[in-house]
């Protein structure tokens, strides 16, 4: 088995302690202990907190799972409720008392810094993005409603799911984001 690099470690460790403390309250020595490398190596694979946590962001929305996207043995909606319980699950896999990486850092953006918030706010945009035209379809069959524009019910779906999730974070529940998708699921539909 290939030995993982220093900077592989502090990547792979900064995820669970953004996620479990959040981007103000975690430390370079946070990271650095949660990764067991010395503290001093960290500035040799990044040169600030910022820039780490730019790199969980980016990694972490790559990671989303698309691929029910596009398949023809699925109505949208469904390929819709498939996307958001794979998030669902990759959330509560890490613990739904500690949400979505995304989110947590979204929250932190306005004091995170500017390169973490460009970031989130692309990560963000690109959602809605690969949302958008599943839902386009979606009302070109007649499946969705067409009285609102696509990206507008791409972010209301994230917005829905997302801010359940939050609530879901508060009070340990964690079928709160999908109830509340599914709500807005049915709410969109034609």
């Amino acid at each position: 088995m290939p030995q993982v690099s220093v900077r592989g470690k502090l990547i792979e460790h900064a995820e669970t302690v953004f996620r479990r403390q959040g981007f103000s309250a975690a430390s370079v020595a946070d990271i650095t202990n949660a990764a067991g490398v010395p503290k001093g190596s960290f500035y040799n694979h990044f040169k600030s907190k910022q820039e780490l946590a730019a790199e969980i962001v980016r990694r972490y929305s790559r990671g989303t799972d698309l691929s029910m996207f596009g398949s023809d043995s699925l109505p949208v909606i469904e390929q819709l409720r498939e996307h958001f319980a794979a998030q669902s699950a990759r959330t509560r896999s890490t613990g739904v008392e500690y949400g979505c990486l995304l989110m947590t850092m979204a929250s932190e953006a306005p004091t995170a810094g500017e390169e973490v918030g460009s970031v989130v706010r692309r990560s963000i945009a690109e959602w809605v993005g690969v949302l958008a035209p599943v839902i386009e379809q979606g009302q070109r069959t007649g499946e969705i409603t067409a009285q609102e524009p696509a990206t507008d019910l791409a972010a209301f779906l994230i917005d829905a799911f997302q801010g359940a999730a939050l609530r879901g974070k508060a009070t340990a529940d964690d079928a709160a984001a999908m109830r509340s998708l599914n709500l807005a699921l049915n709410a969109i539909k034609a």
